[in-house]
């Protein structure tokens, strides 16, 4: 007996699952990702559900669908929208590819490169095709362990609280968890300055003020003195930088004392 029931045609009719297989074949020249959606259906869809300063989440990126959709429609439209892509390492079994965040990533940068090749006409005021990749792991400070006590003594866990950051991470590694851990979004822009020799990442916001990090592992007092002498809410420095000198700790502390006295502010000093 046949049905007499006629199944409703699709309201996207501008758009078909073959779209996203092409665009990938274009991407990569190959076939790189199984039934990947097609940008311009998750365009249609951002256009018709967001603002122009929209904030997007996509819990399972796979191939960085979505972010090539908003990059997209920015340009076209002018828009700000941000998109948060999130995307287990799955194995691929390939050697350029090995996850299939590796394959989000590499799509989203060569995604951002063509969208700024087809649109010359977007002038001095291209959209922003920039992103942060960040991958969740464990702290990169050594943590006091006491477990173990008996099989080491103090000594040694002084000898790994003086320099207690986990050999191999970068100083991005570092920056990442010290903002997020200080309480400002890890969208916010970083500036980079040169003060007094040393590098200091500085990190603003209208609503908790500005945050100086200095990674340095050879700090001095002059780079302290030119820290506060801009006065930010927060200094950060790592206490390998000292080197074991007590008396640069000291003074560095005394020199921040001394500013907040003199220049009436409320510099707060932090060691990790």
């Amino acid at each position: 007996m046949q049905s007499e029931f006629i199944a409703f045609r699709s309201v996207i009719d501008t758009v078909h699952t073959a779209d996203g297989t092409r665009e990938i074949r274009q991407i990569f020249d190959e076939n790189l990702y199984d039934f990947p959606k097609p940008s311009k259906l998750i365009r249609l869809l951002v256009e018709q559900a967001t603002s122009g300063d929209a904030l997007v989440l996509d819990f399972f990126a796979g191939s960085g669908t979505t972010a090539h959709a908003m990059m997209a429609q920015n340009a076209h439209d002018g828009g700000d929208r941000k998109f948060i892509l999130v995307q287990l390492p799955e194995p691929t079994g390939r050697e350029d590819y090995p996850t299939i965040s590796a394959i989000t990533r590499e799509r989203v940068r060569r995604a951002g490169k063509a969208i700024l090749r087809e649109q010359p006409e977007l002038g001095s005021t291209p959209p922003d095709v920039g992103f942060r990749s960040y991958r969740l792991s464990s702290s990169n400070f050594v943590v006091w362990d006491n477990s173990n006590d008996e099989d080491r003594d103090l000594a040694e866990q002084l000898s790994l609280a003086a320099d207690n950051v986990i050999p191999g991470r970068s100083d991005e590694d570092l920056l990442a968890e010290l903002v997020l851990k200080s309480g400002y979004p890890i969208t916010t822009p970083i500036e980079k300055l040169d003060l007094a020799g040393k590098t200091v990442y500085s990190v603003t916001t209208d609503e908790k003020g500005t945050l100086f990090v200095c990674l340095d592992r050879d700090l001095t007092v002059e780079a302290i003195e030119a820290m506060a002498e801009r006065d930010p809410e927060r200094i950060i420095v790592l206490d390998a930088g000292f080197q074991g000198r007590d008396e640069l700790k000291v003074n560095a502390m005394e020199t921040v004392r001394s500013r907040n006295r003199n220049a009436g502010t409320d510099i707060v000093l932090h060691v990790v």
